[in-house]
């Protein structure tokens, strides 16, 4: 009677809206029981006045958990219609059909209330814009929400307590699988299990995620994966998957449980943090067989993460291609940092340069220092090849066998390979064998099996037969004979251009734990302190190479040159003469120097730039007078001057391209130059006057010419 009186009719002429939902699909399937009693609720609403087409049926959120909303589209359209006034009355089963999230509770009732909206459950009809029905459903949904808590505490604590003692089952990686006891073991595959151990054995050789693939892709190895329907399939290993079988402690034997925390976002998505080791849930070292030990799983936690790209002033840095042989090793003997590496190109190749620039990076101050590398790599690499060179013996043959080793595991992998493809090849020949011939639509398809499964076989053949090929060749004779010859002389394998940088900065780590550097006063010298792994220290002083625009400097001894002959010759001549002597500027590339000459221009800067004295300075300081002085003190006019240098009676200096200073005859001229004086004087008097009558001559010859 009472629902009756909260229906008006201004309900009745919008929808009743049925929300169906039941948890998981396995309630779906077995509970048929719970889905035949909220689909009964259609009667219900048919008794309270509803017609059939009247009524919506929700069901599409059929077997989606009700504690949240984000994920479940039937109940987000409820929601939506409800609030476009489209519905007049929301039925559902119990509180808990509907939401289990208060929030989610809450919204509704909230919706419903400014929408004039009812709610129906098995218990009756409610308006929740009445306080008393809005207080009751809101202790219903408190009541729902609890209930789902209480549920998830009982199964959650029998798991754990299982996952305590090292009894829960959960996925294995591949690797590993469940025996017939429930006990872990590694995978019966034999190819599988030494593809395991020589993927851990590579990583400890090479000391990188990244670098460990990259011998898989170049030694043509495949990395087992397991499907979900548990077959084992063949892959080219990627980055993401060693990161993964580095990260799992499975593979060291160890039970752990609780490695993450997942939580969910606002928007429902479902988020993953790392725990630390110590807040693991469960942790049983040694629960089963692995592949390698705990302390070795450590370790390499602890190398990928000193391989990270994060920030770190404390961790070394990994091994890698370029020159600079002290990087990740090199520390500030001013502010003890250790010290980055910065590359330039220069004379065509990379030059590496040690810099401690962090506090002006991030303070604005001033750098540390910035020492040259090649000077100092060169001096280290020296040390180390003495120090290594007693032990040389024992190094070749070490490096022998484990190049060997190395070849022998991984042609044991393809050959693994082979036999694999063999078994699946004869397999489909058995089936292929034992069909009814009459039958050729099974016998057709079995056919085409067989004989992918045969290429396969040929495949896995021909790549094992030229991995062989390339295996003989890393150790041919000139790599035998290099190996030899470290016997003798590591220096010279050490500064062999063939060797990688990468092996020669891990072997450089296994025998020195740092280097620190310090620039000296002494311009150009810096202090080179190794500290070897067993305490020993050494203390170096190199001397750097010199800056770019010293190298191109000109040498002093050309500067000495040039000013000797400004003495007595122009800048023309002094080009001409330093070409002559073999001289190059030094002003100029280094692969220029052959092409390069020197020019008036060049000899005309350098004077300039160096500060050397002028040829005119030298001329006034030896009495040397200009023209107009000279003229004045011969009584006579400056062109008769010019006439008279050219004819030899004044001797006459250029001191650049377009003048020149006079050096007069003594005042005093002895008797015996007097007569030479006179016929010089005659002489160009008589060549004046010659010169005058050949003038008149052509003039008169061209007037009678016309």
């Amino acid at each position: 009677m009472n629902a009756h009186l909260k229906v008006q009719s201004h309900h009745l002429e919008r929808g009743a809206y049925l929300y169906i939902r039941q948890s998981s699909m396995r309630q779906v399937v077995e509970n048929a029981e719970s889905a035949k009693r909220q689909y009964a609720l259609r009667g219900r609403a048919t008794a309270l006045g509803w017609r059939d087409e009247q009524i919506i049926v929700i069901d599409n959120d059929q077997g989606e958990s009700g504690a949240s909303a984000s994920w479940r589209e039937g109940f987000q359209r409820l929601v939506s219609d409800v609030g476009l006034g489209h519905a007049g009355i929301v039925m559902g089963l119990e509180v808990s059909r509907l939401a289990r999230n208060n929030a989610d509770w809450q919204r509704l009732l909230e919706i419903c209330a400014l929408a004039d909206t009812l709610i129906l459950d098995e218990d009756g009809v409610y308006d929740p814009a009445s306080f008393n029905d809005r207080l009751l459903l809101g202790l219903k949904g408190t009541m729902s929400e609890a209930e789902l808590h209480v549920i998830k505490a009982r199964l959650r604590g029998g798991i754990l307590n299982k996952a305590r003692r090292g009894e829960f089952r959960s996925p294995l990686p591949t690797g590993l699988v469940y025996d017939s006891s429930g006990g872990v073991q590694l995978d019966p595959d034999a190819q599988v299990r030494e593809t395991f151990f020589h993927f851990f054995e590579t990583f400890s050789r090479v000391g990188s995620a990244s670098q460990t693939v990259k011998a898989f892709r170049k030694e043509g190895i495949l990395f087992p994966s397991r499907l979900h329907n548990s077959e084992t399939v063949f892959r080219p290993l990627t980055p993401s998957t060693a990161m993964r079988v580095l990260h799992n402690p499975r593979y060291a034997g160890v039970y752990s449980y609780g490695r993450r925390q997942y939580r969910r976002a606002i928007g429902g998505k479902k988020t993953i943090c790392e725990r630390s080791a110590d807040d693991w849930l469960a942790c049983i070292p040694d629960a089963h067989p692995g592949y390698i030990s705990w302390p070795q799983h450590q370790e390499n936690l602890k190398l990928l993460k000193a391989n990270g790209q994060g920030y770190d002033a404390a961790r070394a840095s990994i091994p890698r291609e370029g020159p600079a042989l002290l990087q990740g090793l090199a520390i500030c003997g001013r502010c003890g940092r250790h010290l980055r590496v910065r590359y330039a190109s220069r004379r065509g190749g990379l030059e590496a340069w040690y810099a401690c620039d962090r506090t002006h990076n991030y303070g604005g101050a001033d750098s540390c220092q910035t020492i040259a590398g090649p000077a100092v790599d060169k001096a280290v690499g020296l040390l180390i090849a003495e120090q290594i060179t007693p032990s040389a013996v024992e190094l070749t043959l070490e490096v022998r066998k484990e190049i060997e080793a190395r070849q022998e595991e991984a042609d044991r992998l393809r050959r693994r390979a082979v036999e694999r493809a063999q078994v699946e090849a004869d397999l489909a020949q058995r089936r292929f064998m034992l069909v009814d011939p009459n039958n050729r639509l099974v016998a057709d398809t079995l056919e085409g099996e067989w004989n992918d499964k045969l290429r396969a076989l040929a495949n896995a053949r021909e790549e094992r037969e030229r991995a062989r090929q390339n295996d003989q060749l890393v150790l041919d004779k000139t790599v035998r004979e290099r190996l030899a010859a470290m016997i003798a002389d590591f220096g010279a394998l050490w500064t062999d251009p063939e060797t990688p940088n990468r092996e020669r900065k891990r072997l450089l780590a296994v025998i020195v734990e740092d280097v620190t550097l310090t620039r000296l006063p002494k311009r150009g010298t810096t202090s080179v302190h190794v500290r070897f792994k067993g305490g020993r220290t050494q203390t170096l002083v190199t001397i750097s190479p010199r800056s770019c625009a010293e190298q191109i400097k000109t040498s002093p001894a050309v500067i000495e040159l040039i000013d000797k002959l400004l003495d007595d010759h122009l800048f023309s001549q002094i080009a001409d003469i330093l070409n002559d002597q073999g001289f190059r500027p030094g002003s100029v590339a280094r692969r220029d120097q052959r092409d390069a000459r020197f020019t008036t221009k060049r000899v005309t800067y350098l004077a300039r730039q160096y500060k050397l004295k002028s040829r005119y300075d030298r001329l006034r300081e030896r009495g040397m007078l200009t023209k107009k002085e000279a003229a004045a003190r011969l009584n006579i006019h400056e062109q008769t001057l010019v006439r008279w240098a050219e004819c030899g009676l004044v001797r006459s200096h250029a001191y650049n391209g377009h003048h020149d200073l006079y050096e007069l005859p003594e005042a005093d001229l002895p008797q015996k130059h007097c007569s030479r004086w006179d016929t010089l004087v005659d002489r160009v008097a008589a060549r004046e006057h010659a010169t005058a009558e050949t003038k008149t001559l052509t003039r008169d010859n061209k007037d009678d010419a016309v």
